[in-house]
């Protein structure tokens, strides 16, 4: 049974993004699939704001994946924009980790609302393994 976190401000991570051209499809419009970029390098934002080091995991055999995830797309984010990716825990297990991502634009709109279940696994064999200590103290 998963421990719901406090849904408090200090728990929210903001990181904000520049819409490049490369960013986008032929109409100046940011790809669907990129978000999903985002969200991933926001989550690495997180933990290492936090002090936490994913790379080191894997010296030690262990792994993170994305097991789930439900996207809602709002509004698309055009080329030139600045976005803010904000990243919480909604709730952790003990073999994974679920996050709420959100993506707004300058003017505060939410764009992309998104749950994203990360997974903890052995990276040699990737079965399910439990969540280090490290990383459930550092959040």
């Amino acid at each position: 049974m998963a421990n719901n976190l406090i849904n408090d401000e200090q728990q929210i991570s903001y990181w904000p993004i520049r819409i490049y051209i490369e960013d986008t499809d032929a109409g100046g419009i940011v790809f669907y699939a990129n978000y999903l970029k985002y969200f991933e390098r926001a989550r690495t934002e997180f933990f290492r704001s936090k002090g936490f080091e994913l790379r080191k995991g894997l010296d030690n055999n262990i792994n993170y994946v994305v097991h789930s995830l439900n996207i809602q797309y709002k509004k698309s984010a055009r080329l030139d924009d600045e976005i803010i990716v904000a990243t919480h825990i909604m709730s952790l297990g003990k073999t994974y980790l679920v996050f709420s991502q959100k993506v707004f634009n300058q003017a505060k709109e939410l764009l992309v609302d998104a749950e994203v279940k990360i997974a903890c696994l052995h990276y040699d064999s990737a079965k399910p393994r439990r969540l280090p200590e490290s990383l459930i103290s550092s959040i």
